[in-house]
């Protein structure tokens, strides 16, 4: 259990509608936003449900964060020039310095849980569903996750929650999502913190250098055909979710922070949803699409985290990264971590946060 008191809910009226609850679960002590203008949702294809839903916990108590799910309470609604609505966790005040989290495949903002935990003290910190995950719409056509349009949420959310910059921290691809906004926008990135992904020009032309490579990448040519990739991730009860955060060649590590039962039933429960697999498939299905790079060079201080037990991105792109840095560029690589670093070490990794968030901006590349 997570002690997440101080994280505010409360109940959004989206353009004088409430969004319609499913499940009831008591999450007293969470508190959520959700960004939109009342649309309704795309419709999504339905793919096999879990047979049990876990989003009620046999032992669930107020404010238990491991039984989140369902009816989060909402507690905003921002407009975003896409019509789309975000749903988002906040933890913090209003007013405080904005750091906001994106998280990576497949994720969702609880990926985040210990960092919401622990930076509210000092920020206001904003747990988002990227576009298609979650309780964030997933619009039907796979032209709208091309990485044109994942940027522009960024810049649109940061502006919908009154920020006009924050500190950019992303994991995996919300990693590279992080990487191309400070590229992109690095008037709206103080500091910027990736884990486990390398700036992007990095990992296009290491992955066509090096084999090795290429084959733990696999997954994004698997992922560019149509239904198939979604129905595999339902067999078995979602096995292949689950192997992915507890096998002992992609999992946490024996010397991490492994998920408990209630974390995987989270996140079985989120993408067991219908058509909850395709939006962040999708975002797959757009990578040769990608928007040219008119510059590479990222401008602000950085930090890039990386476990080097992670099984999908060789540990050598994150030395590589440090050339396109053209400010204080921070490596630290932990030895024993796997992939999932928020969540496989998150004291660690916290801790490297503050100490960088508390370095002198002066200072340059190391």
């Amino acid at each position: 259990r997570l002690d997440l008191s101080g994280i505010g809910s409360a109940q959004a009226i989206l353009a004088g509608h409430l969004r319609p609850p499913r499940e009831r679960l008591d999450l007293s002590g969470i508190g959520s936003a959700q960004a939109g203008n009342g649309l309704t949702p795309s419709p999504r294809s339905r793919w096999k449900h879990r047979a049990n839903s876990p989003g009620r916990c046999k032992s669930a108590q107020p404010g238990d964060v491991a039984c989140v799910l369902e009816c989060i309470n909402n507690q905003l609604a921002a407009l975003l020039d896409s019509g789309l609505r975000f749903h988002y966790v906040a933890a913090g005040e209003r007013g405080k310095p904005l750091m906001l989290l994106l998280h990576g495949f497949p994720e969702f903002w609880y990926s985040w849980r210990h960092q919401l935990r622990e930076f509210k003290s000092e920020y206001r910190v904003v747990a988002l569903d990227l576009r298609g995950y979650g309780e964030t719409d997933a619009p039907s056509h796979k032209e709208n996750y091309k990485l044109d349009c994942l940027i522009t949420d960024i810049k649109d959310i940061l502006e919908s929650l009154g920020y006009n910059k924050c500190v950019l921290i992303g994991h995996d691809w919300g990693g590279m999502i992080a990487w191309l906004v400070a590229i992109c926008y690095p008037e709206m990135v103080t500091k910027l913190i990736v884990v486990n992904f390398p700036h992007p020009s990095v990992f296009t032309e290491y992955i066509l250098q090096h084999p090795s490579q290429l084959i733990k990448s696999g997954y994004y040519f698997f992922f560019q055909m149509p239904w198939f990739p979604e129905f595999m991730f339902t067999i078995n009860d979602f096995k292949v979710l689950k192997n992915l955060f507890t096998s002992q060649t992609t999992g946490i590590g024996r010397k991490g922070c492994r998920l408990t039962a209630e974390d995987i039933d989270a996140y079985l429960y989120i993408f067991s949803q219908p058509g909850a697999l395709t939006g962040p498939i999708n975002h797959y299905r757009n990578i040769f699409s990608c928007l040219p790079l008119q510059h590479h060079e990222v401008t602000m201080p950085t930090l890039l985290l990386w476990g080097e037990k992670d099984a999908f991105m060789e540990v050598e792109m994150a030395e590589i990264t440090r050339i396109y840095v053209k400010n204080h560029f921070r490596l630290t690589i932990l030895s024993e971590a796997s992939h999932w670093l928020q969540q496989d070490q998150p004291d660690i990794v916290n801790k490297l946060i503050w100490t960088f968030l508390k370095e002198d901006v002066t200072r340059k590349r190391e």
